[in-house]
């Protein structure tokens, strides 16, 4: 997928980032999609703010997230796994839980991306994005190929300050400006 240049007129904003694995059978040390995310973000100068694996519970996902929603050194959580049709994937829901606002153009955006890859099985993602108090989720399917392809395709340029016409990382000081006393 094509994207516009970075601004290098700008200077780089690392952001810190939490990486979650739902899983109910990986240890960390066969997380290969956390460790596909981890790489990806260092490499691109991000920091690496928490990283965690939870079972496939739908509470215990959502107050996972909620609790990094809640702390300062936390901007962004990335998620893996759970994001399937089976009855155990219950990360979408644990998600929306957990929003305030659903960022719906990044899952269309992710099964664009799929689709060049696995072309309609793209079909089966739930991948989603959202917003809440003032943190960035995304739920990534528990593939390191799919992790791969939302990070290289999408997650690696919006996380860029410098990434032209608009990036998430711009907007981070106005996501909870409707929190702030008037």
């Amino acid at each position: 997928m094509s994207h516009i240049p970075a601004d290098n007129q700008r200077e780089f904003i690392p952001v810190r980032i939490a990486v979650l694995t739902v899983s109910d059978s990986r240890s960390m040390d066969e997380d290969r999609s956390g460790d596909t995310l981890v790489k990806r973000l260092e490499d691109a100068g991000h920091l690496l703010a928490d990283r965690k694996i939870i079972r496939d519970e739908r509470g215990e996902i959502a107050d996972q997230l909620r609790a990094w929603s809640l702390d300062p050194e936390i901007d962004v959580v990335i998620s893996t796994g759970g994001t399937g049709l089976t009855g155990r994937d219950v990360s979408v829901e644990a998600h929306r839980d957990v929003y305030e606002k659903e960022i719906e153009a990044f899952g269309t955006v992710f099964t664009i991306v799929s689709m060049k890859k696995i072309g309609t099985s793209a079909v089966q993602s739930r991948a989603t994005g959202g917003v809440a108090n003032g943190t960035y989720f995304f739920a990534l399917p528990g593939s390191p190929g799919a992790c791969k392809d939302a990070w290289d395709e999408i997650l690696v340029h919006q996380l860029d300050y410098r990434h032209p016409p608009c990036n998430f990382v711009e907007i981070f000081p106005r996501l909870d400006e409707h929190k702030r006393r008037k």
